[in-house]
């Protein structure tokens, strides 16, 4: 459901960025008439497989998850995001081409989102966002690459440690079964797992 924004709303995404460039009223304002306030259900999409991606969004609260699935229907989840992040399929925007993940809401959220065309536009329009895209975008890549690195290096117990330590915001947030796809291991491992660190305690 796309809404027009409360000015609380809009705040969360201004704060945001207060917090890491300086941008003047002018500026918010321009951002605030470039962005529109979406508001999702659990288990609703908001990018499906085989759609274009032309947004970025800013979650203002809940949890999401983008996945996809592999031929035999099983789900592989890509990453999860809370409050304060963004949500994007990377590629599809980037190329213009089909997506491969869905992206899917794990409990009511409410989200702020950015068109492509819009972004072009406040790029040039607001020169100081440019270094702060490339840096998130930088840090976007390096946590990939890290991902993938733990994925055929680290066992899964390693893997699961690393998840609760980087993220225990989200640790409890999420089912079983979409942990244990995100981690590359089946539900029955994590469980496993997850009882010795219990007992260990």
């Amino acid at each position: 459901m796309t809404q027009n924004f409360s000015d609380k709303m809009f705040s969360a995404l201004a704060a945001y960025f207060s917090e890491k460039i300086h941008l003047t009223p002018q500026e918010l304002e321009l951002m605030e008439q470039h962005c529109y306030y979406k508001k999702l259900k659990k288990k609703e999409l908001l990018l499906q497989e085989g759609e274009v991606c032309r947004f970025s969004a800013f979650v203002v609260s809940g949890c999401l998850r983008s996945y996809r699935l592999d031929d035999w229907g099983n789900e592989h989840t890509f990453k999860f995001v809370i409050k304060d992040w963004w949500i994007v399929d990377n590629e599809s925007y980037s190329n213009g081409t089909p997506a491969q993940f869905n992206i899917q809401a794990l409990e009511d959220s409410e989200l702020i989102v950015l068109p492509k065309e819009s972004f072009l536009l406040l790029l040039e329009q607001i020169p100081q966002l440019k270094p702060l895209v490339d840096r998130l975008q930088s840090n976007s890549y390096n946590a990939s690459q890290q991902r993938i690195y733990k994925q055929i290096s680290a066992s899964p117990e390693e893997r699961y440690q690393a998840f609760v330590n980087t993220y225990p915001d989200i640790f409890n947030r999420v089912p079983l079964h979409m942990l244990a796809s995100y981690l590359g291991i089946s539900r029955e491992t994590l469980t496993r797992i997850r009882s010795h660190f219990a007992k260990s305690k």
